[in-house]
């Protein structure tokens, strides 16, 4: 007989069900975890997650502005709130990504939006940020991007959008409408394709960012036909705004794999046993190989904003008003 698991309760100790021909079955409390179980819940638009070397799982809330911890007992507790952040309908606090060398440097970096742009500041957690790239393209309400990640590398990577202005994706000296590349100063790493901060261009809002081994892909959101999944070159132009979705012009890079918005909207990426997984604004998060085939799980979650491969091996997917554990099933 098979079993579909499906989360029931937020705590690992809580009875478990096992659904299995459209009747529940209570099972014993101390059988496997579920595939799936709620950690935190009743979150204001939280957005990012990452990890300090010890498990605590640090996330950000867009609209509260604030940075909160789930430590390794599961309570869900403040650190701090992010004073100058300007929220609207995309815009706020937005990615957060813990130094590779906390141990030793004890720094965080944000990715969040101000009255006049976005930009990405590094902290010691309590403490006021510091800017260390400012000027990044802002919207109104839109395309502000947001997702910040280390890569293997070392280096700071982070996705902007165009700012509701397309014409920032083809220009070199915007830093809307790319991929960056950074150290933790905030300036261009060495070896990148223009000399400056930017990695790839030619993108329309970029929100997730993840590496199968040393090779980054990144999902985006496009406009009014296709959402993409994308192989990065370092120098590539993804063609945004001449082209959405793949396109017949052999200067730009054409995508892996495309979806009508109508299905997607994408948000946050991860690379989890060796399958990508992609959070889905429109509902669930997919599963998929490097070549962008596979289907939507966890579509009874509704929307989902971040996908991490966390600590312990565990998935967590990030959804507007609650942290899920997983294991990709």
């Amino acid at each position: 007989m098979t079993f579909r698991r499906k989360l029931v309760g937020v705590a690992a100790s809580a009875t478990a069900v096992l659904l299995t021909a459209g009747t529940a079955i209570a099972a014993p409390a101390d059988v496997e975890p579920l595939a799936i179980r709620q950690v935190a819940s009743g979150l204001n638009q939280a957005w990012s997650v990452d990890f300090l070397p010890d498990g605590t799982a640090l996330f950000t809330e867009k609209d509260s502005r604030k940075i909160r911890k789930i430590g390794t007992d599961g309570k869900v507790s403040d650190v701090q709130t992010i004073s100058g952040v300007s929220v609207t309908k995309e815009a706020g606090l937005l990615g957060i990504a813990v130094s590779p060398k906390y141990a030793t440097d004890q720094l965080v970096f944000i990715y969040y939006t101000t009255n006049s742009d976005n930009r990405i500041a590094k902290l010691k957690l309590g403490q006021a940020p510091t800017p260390i790239v400012t000027g990044i393209p802002r919207g109104s309400q839109f395309h502000h991007g947001g997702r910040i990640k280390f890569g293997p590398d070392g280096y700071l990577y982070a996705g902007t959008g165009d700012g509701q202005n397309g014409a920032n994706a083809q220009n070199r000296n915007s830093l809307g409408g790319k991929v960056l590349r950074v150290d933790t100063n905030g300036a261009a790493a060495p070896g990148n394709p223009f000399n400056s901060r930017v990695y790839s261009m030619g993108h329309r809002n970029v929100q997730g960012l993840t590496w199968v081994g040393s090779q980054l892909y990144i999902s985006e959101i496009g406009a009014s036909d296709e959402d993409e999944l994308n192989k990065i070159t370092p120098g590539g132009n993804y063609g945004w705004p001449d082209c959405e979705g793949p396109c017949d012009n052999s200067k730009y890079v054409n995508p892996v794999k495309s979806w009508p918005t109508s299905q997607a909207t994408p948000s946050g990426l991860t690379t989890y046993k060796g399958s990508l997984y992609m959070a889905s604004l429109k509902g669930g998060t997919y599963k998929l190989n490097t070549s962008g085939s596979g289907g939507k799980i966890y579509t009874n979650l509704g929307r989902t904003r971040d996908e991490v491969a966390g600590p312990n091996n565990v998935l967590w997917v990030v959804t507007p008003s609650g942290i899920y554990n997983a294991d990709g099933a």
